[in-house]
């Protein structure tokens, strides 16, 4: 890699292109970019805290790429027939996929890789946090905002620049870019269908593992288990022959508790995070962690400082009673631990699901329709949107409807409507206090605003 060059993110607002543009940017490197929804005016605080850090932004049209010397980086949402693709072939740039830059940079440092179908955002958030608290400085790439490196100076504080020799970062099956990364350590929470074939998922996990010196794997999850090398270090909350334990759980509203053993040693730990799903992420951290001789004990010690990731069960506030809540959730594993840590405490769900895209719902249609009816209470509502569309080419084989549909028939109270603001009509129609309001989807930055507008509403 030439800090010489320039960069040119097309897309730069992207999940999983900012904060890589905020690491090149704080090695040094020139970094320009451009995203349609600039273009459109979403997000707008978002593309003023890139202009503000020096990063030159451009309407994506091809005009911010114009010297053969850029390296222009795309996602693989980006098609072909975007202008800065289409001028960066014209003045002879070099074009590289995000996944691919971001593997070159991992592949150079000694890369903690976090993988797995769900949780991977915040169990990056957490090792990160677990390795900068104990003074390893790590570069830390992860896919949402981490609560814990956020200042007034950084509110997008997706990804963390150390000096260490470590570098966490999530490592993303979902267009097989999976096969590019060389860990010294690879951590793997679960594995189940999202977007790809389990078959092709499986050989994808399987060579991610062995590439590995130490793989980091949960045994409560049948596919996971199943990639056992010698070179592991297993967690569990049922298999008391895993290296880590996790038992007690005692969940609360803010977060939870829970001890850890590993061999004769139990260290309690007191998530400021809910849920039983982020007891097993934690203890993936915690492997993680070990792997490179942390302490059991001030790994966990922490932990307990982690504040979190956005749009994870994040409280957005209450009115009236009412309150309003913005998570990630997008793919049945994630669907079912967000409802089934909601419902740990009393209260009906309102949720509004929107999908993140119309491949995705075509995929798992059956899965959507499964997890939502077997979740979801009797006195809880659903009610879905279309899948968020940003433009492109797309097949529209599945709607929400087919979803709520299947839910419906299954007993459950579920509501389709063609746009968000008819759904948050709805929401807003039913809420009585007591209630609380679950607005869940991905790859869609405008929810959270959504989110906010729905409790300035409930408190009128």
């Amino acid at each position: 890699m030439s800090l010489d060059r320039r960069y040119f993110f097309c897309g730069i607002g992207g999940s999983g292109m900012l904060p890589l543009a905020l690491i090149l940017h704080a090695k040094g490197c020139a970094v320009g970019g451009s995203d349609r929804s600039r273009d459109q005016g979403r997000t707008q605080e978002k593309f003023a805290f890139l202009e503000a850090r020096g990063i030159d932004l451009f309407a994506q049209d091809g005009s911010g790429v114009t010297d053969p010397d850029t390296t222009v980086v795309v996602s693989t949402a980006v098609e072909s027939t975007v202008p800065d693709v289409q001028a960066a072939r014209r003045v002879g740039a070099h074009l590289q996929t995000r996944a691919e830059l971001l593997a070159q940079l991992f592949n150079a440092a000694r890369g903690i890789g976090i993988a797995g179908t769900s949780g991977k955002s915040t169990t990056t958030g957490m090792a990160g946090w677990i390795l900068s608290a104990t003074g390893r400085r790590p570069t830390v790439m992860n896919g949402a905002v981490m609560k814990n490196f956020v200042s007034p100076d950084a509110p997008f504080a997706s990804a963390l620049v150390g000096t260490g020799e470590y570098f966490v970062s999530e490592v993303d099956e979902s267009d097989g870019s999976i096969a590019l990364y060389r860990p010294h350590i690879a951590a793997v929470n679960n594995i189940a269908l999202d977007h790809k074939p389990m078959a092709e998922l499986r050989s994808l996990f399987r060579e991610f593992v062995a590439k590995a010196d130490i793989a980091v794997l949960n045994l409560d999850n049948i596919e996971t288990a199943a990639l056992a090398v010698k070179h592991a270090i297993t967690y569990s909350l049922n298999d008391a022959g895993a290296r880590l334990v996790g038992s007690r759980i005692v969940p609360a509203p803010d977060g939870v508790s829970f001890d850890v053993r590993e061999g004769g040693m139990a260290v309690a730990v007191r998530l400021k995070v809910p849920g039983r799903h982020n007891v097993s992420n934690a203890l993936a951290a915690l492997g993680a962690a070990r792997a490179i001789g942390v302490p059991l004990g001030e790994a966990a010690e922490a932990l307990g400082t982690f504040q979190g990731i956005k749009r994870r069960l994040e409280i957005v506030g209450t009115a009236n009673g009412i309150t309003v809540i913005d998570d990630f959730a997008h793919n049945p594993d994630k669907i079912a631990a967000t409802l089934a840590t909601l419902h740990d405490f009393p209260g009906r769900l309102l949720v509004m699901f929107q999908p993140h895209g119309f491949g995705p719902l075509k995929l798992m249609k059956d899965g959507f329709i499964e997890v939502l009816a077997q979740n979801l209470g009797r006195d809880d509502v659903l009610v879905m949107p279309e899948p968020v569309y940003f433009g492109g080419t797309v097949d529209r084989a599945v709607s929400s409807g087919d979803i709520v549909r299947g839910v419906a028939a299954a007993g459950r109270q579920a509501f389709a409507f063609a746009g968000r603001e008819q759904c948050g009509e709805k929401i807003l129609a039913l809420a009585k206090p007591g209630d609380r309001i679950v607005v869940m989807g991905a790859r869609d930055d405008t929810l959270s605003q959504f989110a906010n507008e729905l409790l300035v509403k409930a408190g009128k």
